[in-house]
């Protein structure tokens, strides 16, 4: 997936900045122009209003999920592994942007709330390639949410350690051997 264009990188990467540090409320366009260093109008120019902004992040984080669907797909410890190993958040920027897309969606925002939907139903049709049983493969998908909201909320100071995530991937395969 090819990055957006430097000045729209920029200005989303501002708008994520202010809606992970301040949310939604002060992520105005002000807000997000000065973040990005940019003027009013040139911020314009990219997106012309608060709603064109939000579509782009949304789209930003419906590519990144993208690419980290393929990755899930493909990975040699398979999809339920890696969907929990990468559950630890780690500040990257499909983490920044779940983050603020998730501020968004708190604050009622439609097309916020469809793209975590979209998300979410993504990551459980992959795992389910390799779990069909939809009770453990959601349930696989809540303890992943579980690591990623308490690291998350907690600015990554409660990632799971290596120890840890070993013993929950061992508590994992027993479920998915169960489902079996």
């Amino acid at each position: 997936m090819p990055p957006p264009p430097a000045a729209r990188a920029k200005l989303l990467d501002a708008f994520v900045k202010i809606l992970i540090e301040h949310g939604e409320r002060a992520a105005t366009l002000e807000a997000v122009a000065a973040e990005a260093g940019v003027s009013k109008g040139g911020l314009l120019y990219h997106f012309g209003s608060k709603k064109a902004l939000v579509d782009g992040l949304c789209d930003w984080l419906d590519e990144l999920v993208d690419a980290d669907v393929e990755l899930m797909a493909a990975a040699p410890e398979g999809a339920v592994a890696y969907y929990v190993r990468t559950s630890n958040y780690d500040d990257s920027p499909l983490d920044r942007a779940i983050v603020a897309v998730l501020r968004l969606s708190q604050a009622a925002n439609d097309r916020a709330e469809r793209a975590i939907r979209s998300m979410q139903e993504r990551f459980l049709t992959t795992v389910q390639h390799e779990v069909p049983d939809e009770a453990t493969a959601r349930a696989v998908l809540l303890l992943g949410d579980g690591l990623y909201y308490d690291a998350a909320l907690s600015g990554g100071r409660r990632r799971a350690t290596d120890a840890q995530m070993q013993g929950l991937l061992a508590v994992v395969a027993r479920m998915v051997d169960g489902a079996s």
